[in-house]
């Protein structure tokens, strides 16, 4: 019997000599030749694809190709058994760069296609974004020879008993400050009870929101070395390249905010370049079709969604109504019209769509330019929308009709609608969800006296004077949520039903993390009427937040306001420092400091100057 042979057109043969030896066909069939060219096509498909297609190719190709060459050219002898190795060495190279890649198809292969798709539509992203970045990465902004704003500084109080109030406002901002510089330096925030860090998802990977938010009390505050030291941090430190997704409105109030408003104060350049750059990585959130931003945007990969709690994947008006007075800042700094562009498209869709009763729900598509769910609250989803209306006419130098007009018509129809009086008189904005009142107000609601008071004076039809009034009655209702609890703070919210007026009835709605917004009222009516009991207001908050939120290492929220002996949250806010203690320190001084007819206070009570038409950048 034969020996088996290797390939099919071989079959041994006798020779003219009787040797046994293997003699080729002089021709081969029709099949053996398919099989041959299948055969030899597949080799060379090997082949090929090791070079060209597996990691490091080009390394492959030098190899491969031309080390022959190489090799010929420095020499021989000596060096012929060193030259084996590194072929070798090549060799085992290009075989563990195959067995890479036979993996990896693998796995890829036992993937879904929906997620292969997915995988390579995110690669796309990721390498367009990659692409814009370094375009976008170090904008050339225009010189602009810097004139500090009047009203940065101001006169030292005239009135002892005044003078004394805001050196210990003063004194309390150093307690914060320097805990939080001992215990969580360069981190976002403190944890006083804990003595160290706690940083909020709200930032992503972002660090310092406590060291920006407080840049402009610091300074307005006198406290030139700490000021130093957080700008040389800001320097060195705040990096915005993350690989994280970040709210794009809390950045935009804390962090471009606090970087415009020092950068106005003290002219350090570091901040307008740190506040253009950020907002250049904040554009991309403006990717929706109908430009509406998405709410969280990874801003390194510039992929953007919304809340997953949102009705239908909506943008909440709150957070893509509160840009538009740092945008337009970052063009009159930048000398780039996109980022006023970005806020002019936000005004067409809205203007574009019905107002259910004249009002503005909190939920708007991105993608279909439509309403959601039908609530409405002047409370938080809604509050600093309206904020904004005003303010950006304010901050036009009254130029901003488009701006003023939708401002008025949306205090009339709230008026209208969400504000009632309760049996005991006091005056309150309720929530509208679908047409029905839910008869509550939040703590963050409680900024609106002190908007209708700075709207005041620019109301229509000579309706000055009932637009006060109406400040006045919302500042009273909210200074009664503080002063019917026992530690004299105010609760998350207060319900006006059941026979209750102006107290929380529900567990989750008594805490107090150390808000602003009833303060900042008493701020407005202080500097707008100068009645006196706005400032006694104001020094009760500052005595209840020593006697309740104080901590050996700076100040802790509390967990139930009614509770005579309540426990704290562990947390010391940014907004504590950027806010709470910067309106309180207001209160107590001149009214030449941050002039109300010089500067604009954002969201994040960051101080913005009054754009005159003579300042802008050409």
């Amino acid at each position: 019997m034969p020996p088996p042979t290797l390939l099919p057109f071989t079959t041994p043969r006798k020779s003219g000599t009787n040797s046994s030896v293997l003699i080729n066909r002089p021709a081969f069939r029709l099949t053996e030749k398919f099989l041959l060219l299948l055969v030899f096509s597949g080799f060379i498909t090997l082949c090929f694809g090791a070079i060209f297609f597996l990691p490091d190719s080009s390394k492959l190709l030098s190899g491969v190709f031309f080390h022959s060459q190489r090799t010929s050219i420095t020499g021989s002898g000596p060096k012929q058994d060193g030259g084996r190795e590194l072929e070798g060495d090549k060799l085992s190279k290009i075989r563990e760069d195959h067995e890479k890649a036979l993996r990896e198809a693998k796995d890829t292969l036992q993937k879904l296609p929906e997620q292969i798709k997915k995988e390579i539509k995110e690669e796309k992203q990721k390498v367009v974004q990659e692409s814009a970045n370094k375009k976008q990465a170090a904008p050339r902004l225009p010189n602009v020879v810097f004139r500090k704003p009047v009203g940065a500084t101001g006169r030292e109080p005239s009135d002892p008993q005044t003078r004394e109030r805001q050196a210990k406002i003063k004194e309390m901002m150093k307690h914060a400050w320097e805990n939080y510089k001992r215990h969580a330096w360069g981190s976002n925030e403190l944890k006083p009870l804990s003595k160290q860090q706690h940083s909020s998802s709200l930032f992503g990977n972002i660090q310092g929101a406590t060291i920006v938010d407080a840049l402009d009390t610091l300074y307005i505050m006198g406290m030139h070395d700490e000021f130093k030291e957080a700008k040389e941090w800001v320097e060195k430190n705040l990096d915005f390249n993350v690989h994280a997704e970040v709210s794009v409105f809390e950045v935009n109030i804390r962090f471009v905010g606090g970087l415009l408003s020092a950068y106005y104060l003290s002219g350090e350049e570091i901040f307008r370049t740190k506040a253009v750059d950020l907002g250049v990585k904040l554009l991309p959130a403006f990717n929706t079709p109908t430009g509406i931003p998405w709410a969280l945007l990874n801003i390194k990969s510039g992929i953007g969604r919304n809340w997953p709690w949102a009705s239908g994947g909506s943008s909440i008006l709150a957070e893509f109504g509160t840009l538009h007075l740092e945008f337009m800042h970052l063009s009159q700094l930048s000398g780039n019209p996109v980022f006023a562009e970005k806020m002019m498209n936000i005004r067409k869709v809205l203007n574009r769509l019905d107002k259910p009763q004249g009002l503005y729900p909190n939920y708007l598509n991105p993608n279909s330019g439509q309403w959601g769910q039908h609530h409405v609250s002047i409370g938080g989803l809604g509050d600093s929308f309206y904020e904004y209306l005003l303010k950006a006419w304010l901050m036009s130098d009254k130029t901003d009709e488009e701006a003023r007009k939708m401002y008025y018509d949306a205090v009339q129809a709230i008026e209208k609608h969400l504000i009632r009086k309760s049996n005991g008189g006091l005056k309150y904005i309720a929530e509208w969800k679908g047409g029905l009142l839910e008869h509550k107000m939040g703590h963050l609601t409680c900024f609106a006296g002190g908007m209708f008071a700075l709207g005041a004076d620019g109301a229509p039809e000579d309706n000055s004077g009932h637009h006060m009034e109406l400040a006045a009655e919302i500042a009273h209702t909210c200074h009664e949520s503080y002063d019917r609890t026992a530690t004299k703070l105010g609760p998350e919210a207060f319900r006006f039903d059941g026979g209750v007026e102006g107290i929380a009835t529900r567990q989750n709605e008594k805490y107090y993390i150390l808000r602003p917004e009833v303060i900042e009222t008493h701020m407005y009516m202080w500097r707008l009427t100068h009645d006196p009991k706005y400032r006694e207001w104001g020094w009760e908050a500052v005595q209840a937040l020593e006697k309740n939120c104080r901590v050996a290492a700076g100040y802790s929220g509390i967990r139930d306001v009614y509770s005579t002996q309540p426990t704290h949250d562990d947390v010391q806010q940014s907004f504590f420092l950027a806010e709470t203690l910067k309106y309180l320190y207001l209160m107590f001084s001149e009214d030449d400091l941050l002039s109300l007819d010089h500067w604009i206070f954002n969201s994040e009570a960051h101080p913005l100057p009054i754009i005159r038409k003579s300042d802008k950048i050409q």
